[in-house]
């Protein structure tokens, strides 16, 4: 198991050049034995016991000599091994890829055959030994390259992005080949004096930056409309900022229109005063109430005598 100092065991290159030279190089009947010599043997395993078994029991000394004997030999037992899964690709006659793929694996006794569990892939290239990354590494290094690549992607394109009331967000298009033939097929009538580099320069870092401070200023204002648009000043003077006015005494009274008669025209040949008309003057008979019974006429009796007997 790896330590905190020590890298994981999938980023480990490992190889024995002198030991490589005294096995007779690396080929079908010395791979696992040089491999017995890596980091990543298990000195408790099957491999283990039958060297060791062969290297002094001369009765054994057969399984040392070919790859297949070897091999034999363990798939009789039951436990970890390590054993060539895949031999080197022939590219031609004489050449090969010369990768040989090695599983680390438990064999379990059934029938009618063993069960086999792989545990770990390592590959022998030359003499460089390698452990080969598991799936889930693999995807978890792709997924950190994709989002980094994204995060990059995201910042380039806010950087790219303009906004104006008017259009609003949108992005700056990259220059086209055929803007730039355009621009140099065009007449040369009206065209201005040189320019220094200097004029240049100045001129275009300061377009960027105007850009920049109007469209930031333009947001600003949209968002205080946004925020504060419903608040509207009254005919009295408002003091304080968005969001927090207040109404402040003018201190003034409104006046009133001037009342004051006309001069008179005193003037003999001038224009005398109007008199309102009489009949203007006169009210207006009040209407009668009509009602609902018309007043009994009485006759007026004559004042005399009572009359006397004859």
């Amino acid at each position: 198991m790896a330590t905190i100092n020590e890298p994981p065991p999938d980023e480990i290159q490992w190889r024995h050049p002198s030991e490589a030279q005294r096995i007779g190089g690396i080929h079908s009947n010395s791979v696992l034995f040089y491999f017995a010599e890596s980091p990543f043997f298990d000195r408790t395993s099957n491999n283990a016991v039958v060297f060791n078994q062969a290297f002094f029991n001369p009765n054994m000394a057969h399984i040392l000599h070919t790859r297949e004997a070897f091999e034999g030999r363990l798939k009789q037992m039951s436990g970890l091994e390590f054993i060539v899964a895949q031999e080197p690709a022939e590219t031609g006659p004489g050449m090969g890829t010369g990768v040989w793929i090695i599983n680390k694996q438990t064999r379990r006794k059934r029938e009618p055959e063993d069960e086999i569990i792989v545990h770990a892939v390592y590959y022998v290239v030359g003499e460089n030994v390698y452990m080969a990354p598991t799936l889930a590494d693999i995807l978890s290094f792709r997924m950190v390259t994709v989002t980094e690549t994204l995060g990059k992607c995201f910042a380039t394109a806010d950087n790219a992005r303009t906004w104006s009331p008017s259009v609003g967000h949108s992005y700056k298009s990259a220059p086209s080949a055929t803007n730039a033939k355009a621009q140099v097929l065009e007449s040369k009538a009206a065209t201005p004096m040189p320019e220094t580099q200097e004029t240049k320069t100045s001129v275009g870092s300061k377009k960027p930056v105007q850009s920049a401070v109007d469209s930031r200023l333009a947001e600003h204002s949209f968002m205080i409309h946004m925020q504060y648009g419903g608040e509207y000043m009254d005919e009295n003077p408002i003091t304080g900022k968005p969001g927090e006015f207040h109404l402040s005494s003018t201190g003034r009274k409104d006046k009133l229109p001037n009342l004051s008669l006309p001069a008179l025209n005193t003037s003999l040949g001038g224009p005398s005063l109007a008199q309102p008309d009489k009949k203007d003057l006169k009210g207006e008979k009040t209407p009668k109430t009509p009602t609902g019974m018309s007043k009994i006429k009485r006759k007026k009796s004559k004042v005399g005598g009572t009359p006397t007997s004859a």
